[in-house]
This record gives structure tokens, sequence and C-alpha cells, in this order.
């Protein structure tokens, strides 16, 4: 079974897989993985099993982490929070970002 969230979500960490993944599914499985709402939940090609269900929490994940891979908007915004930058303080990391 595959989760089209788990490796489109990991974006900012694995850009050439996840892209290119990204391209086999729209390319070569299109609406047996994509609706309306985005991606669906799972499927599994060697089962022949193409549900067309989501799941909603799946979708945020893609969303921001591909913004995340694309301009770094979400981790400069939370890392920029004075909280955070206290909080990591507290607990010992440091970095020239964290004042």
């Amino acid at each position: 079974m595959i989760s089209p969230t788990a490796a489109l979500s990991s974006m900012p960490y694995t850009p050439e897989e996840s892209i290119s993944f990204a391209h086999y599914l729209m390319d070569s499985l299109g609406n047996k993985v994509w609706g309306k709402y985005g991606f669906y939940d799972a499927y599994s090609e060697t089962e022949d099993w193409f549900p067309q269900h989501y799941l909603a929490i799946d979708q945020g994940p893609i969303v921001v982490m591909i913004e995340n891979y694309r301009s770094g908007l979400l981790w400069n915004l939370f890392m920029g929070a004075p909280e955070i930058k206290a909080g990591l303080k507290k607990l010992g990391f440091s970095s020239p970002r964290i004042r």
C-alpha cells in the first residue's frame, strides 16, 4: 500500500524523489489516485486497489511541505516566532538564527 502523503510531504528532505513520484502519480496513475480534493489516501498497484477515499488530515502536510520546499516560508515563520526561539534556547539549542 502506498500513501501519497508520505512521499509528497517529504519533499524538503527528498526533493528529487518526491517530485519524481508526483510526476509518476499524475502522469501514470492520474484519476486513479487524484480527485476533486487532491490525492486519495492510499492505493496498491500490485493488488489493483485504488479506493477513491480522502483522509482530510493527509491533505494539509502535502501543501505545507511543498511550500516549505519551495520557499521555506512556514519554517521561517515558525523559527522566527519569539516563543520558539526562547524555547529552543531553554532546551540548549544554539544556532546563528536563534538569538
